[in-house]
């Protein structure tokens, strides 16, 4: 499901957190499903393109 715009952020911030809980705690491995795999791999594109963003996400959140 797709998240509402006015709070987007807020919920995918949240999500993030638990995805990097289950990092911490190991709860995903080499025997996790081909699709968690993929979307572990997926998340770690987005979050490069996050961090190419990085001065870019600042500056909106320093002039709001």
């Amino acid at each position: 499901m797709a998240n509402l715009s006015y709070c987007r952020f807020e919920n995918t911030a949240r999500d993030l957190s638990d995805c990097v809980e289950a990092i911490d705690n190991q709860e995903i491995s080499k025997e996790s499903s081909d699709s968690e795999l993929e979307g572990l791999r997926c998340l770690l594109i987005l979050a490069r393109e996050v961090l190419d963003r990085e001065q870019e996400i600042e500056s909106i959140i320093e002039n709001t």
